[in-house]
């Protein structure tokens, strides 16, 4: 008898326990909850679901909560490595994701608890330790961030 291998199928969902499987962050810099429509090594769709009790809303700003812009940018970059590390199997992996770029970022509506953040991104260049994507953050449909980022998977074994 022979054995026959079963080609393997990527995730098209993570859930909060593959997301901190892949990704390095914890709270309270993991800035997102799920990611869906997976189609590696193409495009992706996190969600991150906005609350009050998160740090950065008590003094940004007093009685007037909104979800800083740098962290909404941040938000689609994990949203984006999760997708990769789904595409390069790297849950259980240790790894770390750096910025190298971050182009055109417009910010169009504040977030604010409450909120449901999609995060749309879209690979623009990839496949090794470089990656390009374009970001779209929308609430409700309406378009509250985008940027063009570039980040690098940094697979060096630590000591």
């Amino acid at each position: 008898m022979t054995e026959t291998t079963q080609p393997t199928t990527k995730p098209t969902v993570a859930d909060i326990d593959l997301i901190q499987r892949i990704l390095p962050h914890r709270y309270p810099f993991l800035l997102v909850d799920r990611v869906v429509d997976i189609v590696c090594p193409e495009s992706c769709t996190g969600i991150k679901n906005v609350t009050y009790n998160e740090p950065h809303f008590q003094g940004h700003f007093p009685g007037e909560p909104v979800m800083p812009g740098v962290t909404i940018v941040e938000a689609m970059a994990q949203t984006a490595a999760v997708m990769v590390g789904v595409h390069m199997d790297l849950a259980d992996k240790v790894f770390n994701v750096y910025f190298m770029n971050i182009d055109g970022v417009k910010f169009r509506r504040k977030v604010v608890p409450g909120d449901q953040l999609k995060m749309h991104v879209t690979v623009k260049r990839g496949g090794g330790k470089v990656w390009k994507f374009d970001g779209r953050a929308e609430v409700d449909g309406e378009l509250a961030c985008q940027a063009e980022f570039t980040a690098m998977m940094d697979l060096t074994p630590k000591s």
